[in-house]
């Protein structure tokens, strides 16, 4: 496991989210630094980021986890988001992503809804982004994670 520590994005992260976001193919909008959590190699590399991002309905989101490449398969991802999630005590959070990272979201306490659970917003995300995808075995996933039942 590569040795890396988490913290605060500060205003000389962005350009280096801004790029990885780009490179990693995931949505470029709603990105503020001031938002993120970076993963940070021993000797200072930017390793990888992510968000918790607020929509003006007032719901929150799991953004922009990327991992830069050369750290991904360590952990790194996993960390990010249990820390974002940790700093983050409002539920539900809500994430977008492919199909295929359902099980790895699942691990973390979120998921699937389906399409009459999906606040507005993401109903009509998925509805649009799903008929593109429909001739592919792709699909856009909508996922949640509420309040454990523990915590109420």
């Amino acid at each position: 496991m590569v040795d890396f520590s988490l913290r605060r994005a500060v205003e000389a992260d962005f350009p280096a989210i801004r790029q990885l976001i780009r490179e990693s193919r995931l949505n470029p909008t709603g990105l503020n630094w001031r938002r993120f959590i970076i993963a940070q190699t021993a000797q200072g590399d930017f390793a990888g980021c992510g968000q918790i991002k607020p929509h003006s309905e007032g719901t929150l989101e799991l953004a922009s986890i990327a991992i830069k490449e050369d750290y991904r398969d360590k952990g790194l991802a996993s960390q990010v988001i249990r820390r974002l999630l940790a700093d983050e005590p409002d539920r539900p959070i809500y994430l977008t992503c492919r199909s295929e990272l359902g099980d790895f979201y699942q691990k973390f306490g979120f998921r699937t809804l389906d399409l009459g659970e999906m606040p507005p917003y993401y109903r009509r995300l998925s509805r649009l982004v799903n008929f593109f995808l429909r001739l592919s075995k792709k699909r856009l996933l909508v996922m949640s994670l509420e309040i454990a039942e523990k915590e109420i």
